[in-house]
């Protein structure tokens, strides 16, 4: 059977040389066309994944970027886990503390005079405010001057709301209001340069010139002013000057 016919190639040199004929059988010719298709296929997936891992190369450092800030986020909340472990510790503390029967006051306990009368002489005018200022031990969330100079002058203590806050010793009210921060608050004159402040209640039970008792009750504790939680904001002054409350009073037992 006669071969199919398939293309001559015919070279005519420009040198004058004799002429050259080439003949390809379309057999041949097929397998001349898929091997320049493999070999064109195969530089195109070369090519092809050459860009691809050279873009992949140019994203190492941004990748290596993004661990690195990643690792960072990852310490970040692995401190914030730990704060909050603390958080939840001082939380379940003050919630076992509010629920204690918190009806029971203290001994030598005040309650305010209806009519307004003044103290008696048993409890002389200005002795110094050396007495717990709640009915109740309440619980220190924030001593004086934590987390910086001057960034808070006095204690925080956890109370319920409504529970009773009473005079740190004998004095007169020397003023009694609102104010943005402190909410509503009572301070009293102790003498000898000593004032007194409470804040955060939810309300007052006396009235600016009023003499107070030591261990009167003057305020019922609450959650006024900028406050984030029922608490008595407590502080000691003498002459202007903040002092430490725990160099002078001391929580029950």
């Amino acid at each position: 059977m006669a071969e199919k016919r398939g293309i001559r190639l015919i070279v005519i040199p420009e040198d004058g040389r004799e002429t050259r004929t080439f003949q390809l059988s379309r057999r041949r010719l097929t397998i001349l066309v898929a091997l320049a298709v493999g070999v064109i296929a195969a530089v195109a997936v070369l090519g092809g994944t050459w860009w691809y891992m050279a873009a992949r190369a140019y994203q190492v450092p941004e990748l290596q970027a993004e661990i690195a800030e990643l690792r960072e986020g990852q310490a970040q909340v692995e401190s914030l886990a730990r704060q909050l472990e603390t958080l939840e510790e001082r939380y379940r503390r003050v919630r076992r503390l509010f629920g204690v029967d918190t009806t029971q006051v203290l001994p030598e306990l005040w309650r305010p005079p209806a009519s307004g009368s003044r103290p008696s002489r048993e409890d002389p005018e200005g002795s110094l405010p050396t007495s717990w200022p709640l009915t109740a031990t309440g619980f220190v969330t924030q001593n004086l001057l934590d987390g910086g100079e001057g960034d808070h002058p006095g204690l925080d203590i956890a109370i319920p709301s409504h529970s009773y806050i009473r005079a740190a010793g004998a004095g007169t009210v020397s003023d009694a209001g609102q104010d943005p921060v402190y909410g509503n608050f009572v301070t009293v004159d102790h003498g000898e340069g000593y004032l007194t402040l409470y804040a955060h209640a939810s309300e007052i039970l006396v009235e600016v010139g009023q003499p107070v008792r030591r261990n009167e009750v003057i305020a019922l504790s609450g959650n006024t002013g900028r406050s984030t939680a029922p608490h008595l904001h407590f502080e000691i002054r003498l002459n202007g000057e903040t002092v430490d409350p725990l160099s002078m009073v001391q929580p029950p037992r």
